[in-house]
């Protein structure tokens, strides 16, 4: 199960918007994909709702990873990760 650890990049943390914004694009890869801090359980990264319970702030690390071994799963974890590493509110989100 490939899985991948990044840090929230933007200074205002995963807010309403960005989320939607990681939801989305969640929603758009082939693979599903889970998101977590560390030490809670892995919740739907295509859930917006779901996304903001984590509370996420900036600097803290996060856990994305998929159910499976599909060809793409890397894929859609790096460009999930650059959404959450990147500043949203400074244009770096998509």
């Amino acid at each position: 199960m490939p899985r991948l650890l990044v840090s929230v990049g933007s200074p205002a943390g995963l807010h309403t918007r960005p989320a939607a914004l990681f939801a989305r694009a969640a929603a758009r890869q082939p693979v599903r994909v889970t998101v977590r801090k560390p030490g809670r359980n892995p919740v739907d990264a295509r859930s917006l709702l779901a996304v903001l319970t984590l509370a996420a702030c900036y600097g803290d690390t996060l856990e994305l990873a998929t159910d499976g071994d599909h060809a793409h799963a890397q894929a859609a974890l790096d460009e999930l990760a650059g959404l959450l590493g990147g500043d949203f509110d400074n244009g770096d989100g998509r």
